[in-house]
C-alpha cells in the first residue's frame, strides 16, 4: 500500500475501454485516484502535464497515433506505465522480452490487480520504465523479424539488460529463473523459466529439460544416457530429458 493515494491517468481512444478501466480501478483500488483520461496524444500530453500522475495506462494504438509518440514528447517521464494492447502473440513476446508490463484487452480483473501491484512496487522503488526498454519495445513490434540482441531481466532491484550472447543457460528455481552467464556470473530473475522459453524460442536457445534452457552456442559435448547429459563450455552438466533427446540430437546432424 502506498503512503499516499496514487494518481492514475488513462489514455485510450475507445470511450468504453476508458470507462471500464476507470470503474474497475475505483471499485477495487481504494488507494487509487483516477485524475483524468484522454482519447489521443494531444489530450494525453496536456492531461499528464496537468495532473502529474504516478501511473499511466496507455493504449498502444489510437487513431493512427501510438503511445510511443506520446512518450517521446514527454521531456521527463516520472511515472510508471502499463500498456494496454489487443496485439498478437508476437507483440506480447516483445513486451515480455523488454520487461514492460501490459494488459491484454479485454481487461481481466485479476490481471489488472497483478499489473497494478507491480507498478506500485516500481513506483515505491522510484523505478520507471526506461527509454531503452521503450525503444527496444518499439523496434521489436515494428520489425517482427528482428528481436533486440539484449533482454531486460527483471530483478528485485529493477531490471538488468543482458546480451543474449552472455547467457550460457537458464535454470528454473521455483517461480524464479537463475541466469548463468559467461565468466561464471549469475543473475536471479523474477520471471519463470516457462516465460523465458517463450521469449527466447527462435533465438538459438533450446529447452533441454523442464528445469533447463540452454544457449546452443555454448554446447561443448553430449554424453549418452537415457536422455543424456549436455556439457556446456563452462563445464556445467545439463540433464537432457528423454522426450527432448531426439529434437536435440537432430540439431547437430
Amino acid at each position: 500500500m502506498l503512503p499516499n493515494s496514487l494518481k492514475v491517468f488513462i489514455v485510450d481512444d475507445e470511450y468504453q475501454s476508458r470507462n471500464l478501466l476507470s470503474k474497475l480501478l475505483m471499485e477495487h483500488f481504494p488507494d487509487i485516484i483516477v485524475t483524468g483520461n484522454a482519447a489521443n496524444v494531444e489530450e494525453a500530453l496536456a492531461g499528464i502535464r496537468e495532473f502529474n500522475p504516478g501511473l499511466v495506462f496507455l493504449d498502444i494504438e489510437m487513431n493512427g497515433e501510438t503511445s510511443f509518440d506520446l512518450l517521446r514528447k514527454i521531456e521527463k517521464r516520472n511515472f510508471q506505465v502499463i500498456f494496454i494492447t489487443a496485439h498478437n502473440s508476437y507483440a506480447l513476446k516483445a513486451f515480455r522480452f523488454n520487461a514492460v508490463d501490459y494488459l491484454l484487452k479485454p481487461i481481466v480483473l485479476d490481471e489488472l490487480k497483478e499489473a497494478v501491484a507491480k507498478a506500485v512496487n516500481q513506483i515505491s522503488g522510484e523505478r520507471a520504465v526506461s527509454d531503452i526498454q521503450i525503444e527496444n519495445l518499439v523496434q521489436a513490434i515494428r520489425d517482427p523479424k528482428k528481436m533486440n540482441d539484449k533482454i531486460a531481466v527483471p530483478t528485485s532491484d529493477g531490471f538488468v539488460l543482458v546480451s543474449l550472447k552472455e547467457i550460457v543457460y537458464c535454470r528454473a528455481n521455483g517461480n524464479y529463473t537463475e541466469f548463468h552467464l559467461l565468466g561464471k556470473k549469475q543473475l536471479l530473475s523474477s520471471y519463470t523459466l516457462k516465460q523465458y522459453h517463450e521469449m527466447l524460442e527462435g533465438q538459438n536457445f533450446f529447452r533441454a529439460h523442464r528445469s533447463f534452457l540452454i544457449n546452443l552456442s555454448y554446447v561443448k559435448m553430449y554424453r549418452r544416457g537415457e536422455g543424456g547429459t549436455i556439457i556446456m563450455t563452462d563445464d556445467s552438466e545439463i540433464e537432457l530429458s528423454r522426450q527432448n533427446k531426439d529434437a536435440f540430437l537432430q540439431l547437430f546432424k
